[in-house]
């Protein structure tokens, strides 16, 4: 990933895309804390990493939706700008590490263990954020998959996500070998 900063010596002719400039998946993880967790918190690495699958793929996510026979709101967007691959848990983003070291260190969000669990919660400044990120425009469609990601999982577990992506996208995902990109 290319952080922003980097951008002024990034070579004019190459081609610049959203998956290699770090603050776009800061921004995508504020916004996923924010609108998909209760109180600006997710605990959990595991549901973490599976509600920002179903945002990333909505395809996957309309699967789903229909395979619990649930309403999902149809999206005008259905690229995947960012593609997981699979890993021992399911989906997987290897730069979850950096992004969210990135987000504590600039105290947009905080990483508290509890037991077996990491906690993401994120600080005052980062609701600030988050709130002035949901509100620009390029935000609403990914904002809009947030939603209704967060109303049809809002009390689902991270192993239930596992489990129902295992269960419903078992030749997409679950006999991928470890490591290989996820396509949608």
């Amino acid at each position: 990933m290319t952080p922003t900063t980097a951008l002024d010596t990034y070579p004019a002719g190459r081609t610049l895309t959203a998956d290699k400039i770090t603050e776009f998946h800061a921004a995508r993880i504020t916004l996923l804390v924010h609108l998909c967790g209760v109180k600006n918190r997710i605990g959990g690495l595991t549901k973490l990493a599976k509600l920002d699958f179903f945002v990333r793929y909505p395809n996957f996510f309309q699967r789903a939706a229909d395979h619990l026979k649930q309403e999902a709101e149809a999206l005008a967007s259905r690229v995947v700008e960012s593609a997981m691959v699979r890993h021992h848990y399911g989906p997987w983003d290897a730069r979850y590490y950096q992004i969210l070291a990135y987000l504590e260190s600039r105290a947009v969000l905080t990483v508290e263990r509890r037991d077996k669990t990491f906690v993401f919660t994120l600080t005052d400044g980062g609701v600030a954020v988050a709130r002035r990120l949901a509100g620009e425009d390029s935000f609403q469609d990914l904002c809009g998959q947030m939603r209704a990601v967060k109303k049809l999982f809002d009390k689902k577990s991270g192993d239930w996500l596992k489990k129902l992506v295992y269960q419903l996208f078992e030749e997409e995902v679950a006999q991928l070998p470890l490591g290989q990109v996820i396509r949608p």
